[in-house]
């Protein structure tokens, strides 16, 4: 099993390799992504909304954060593991935004975080950066700002918004962010964005140019019916099944037929007639 590193990851950008990153949020998820081949996984804050049941991302609080990445961690022993800034985790001061960083690294066992925004976080970047922290982008549409924008929509349709998000992704790499996430840009925009940088771009909902692709694990595995946007590709439909599943075990217990014998336990040979003469004698006791 050979870890993913860092510049493992820039090595594939160069050879053309595809890159290949999921949502986690837990020790089960985060224990079979890794085994198949995850490269890359990430701990999103985005687990408010598919794990918590928050209405968006905003909520979620860096204890919250920590305590998921910290059980990722334990189930993840090749892929790079990456916690997601939550809102207001760094946007105040650049102190805070080393300490919450360092909590990540320190408490919740990544590897590196990801943090939201273009050319007005780059003073934040660089000081995560200072204390040896690995930092990931995150460009186009920001869920932490999207009352900003109106809503989730697609950024970059214009030629000026396009070129503001190419200028955004070079200020970020050249102060020295490992690798960018694409979110719902134009595929043209992302192409020229992949093109000019030499770190590697991932895309949810930006098209297939970029280095690489990351999705929310739910909404691949349709485990998340509310919400299905367009540049989802639901992989398997889980729902149906996992419902059917409960709908079994509820009509099994109904009727008696769970548990059986099978998933039942047994006293050793002689003892069950030793516990009633037991239990008669005491009540025998009781009745005197």
């Amino acid at each position: 099993m050979v870890k993913v590193t860092i510049p493992q990851l820039l090595e594939m950008k160069q050879k053309g390799e595809k890159i290949a990153l999921l949502t986690a949020y837990d020790y089960p998820f985060g224990f079979l992504e890794d085994e198949v081949g995850i490269e890359v996984i990430l701990v999103g804050d985005s687990l408010g909304m598919v794990v918590l049941g928050y209405e968006n991302t905003l909520p979620v609080t860096m204890d919250e954060m920590v305590i998921h990445t910290r059980a990722v961690r334990k189930a993840v022993k090749r892929a790079l593991l990456i916690g997601d800034m939550p809102f207001l985790s760094y946007q105040v001061t650049t102190e805070d935004a080393i300490r919450n960083a360092g909590r990540f690294m320190a408490e919740g066992g990544a590897e590196g975080v990801k943090l939201e925004g273009g050319k007005e976080r780059i003073e934040t970047v660089r000081a995560i950066l200072r204390a040896g922290i690995p930092v990931m982008g995150h460009i186009g549409l920001t869920p932490q700002s999207a009352a900003r924008f109106g809503g989730f929509k697609v950024q970059g349709k214009s030629a000026k918004e396009a070129k503001n998000l190419i200028e955004d992704a070079k200020a970020l790499e050249d102060s020295g962010v490992f690798s960018i996430i694409l979110e719902c840009i134009p595929k043209e925009v992302a192409q020229v964005i992949t093109e000019t940088l030499n770190i590697p771009t991932f895309g949810i909902g930006s098209g297939s140019f970029c280095d690489g692709q990351i999705l929310v694990i739910h909404d691949i595995l349709g485990l998340n019916e509310k919400f299905s946007p367009k540049f989802v590709k639901q992989f398997v439909n889980l729902t149906p099944i996992i419902k059917g599943a409960f709908e079994n075990y509820i009509a099994a217990v109904k009727k008696g037929d769970f548990p059986n014998s099978d998933h039942s336990f047994k006293m050793k040979e002689g003892e069950f007639q030793k516990l009633k003469r037991m239990v008669r004698t005491e009540k025998k006791q009781r009745k005197k």
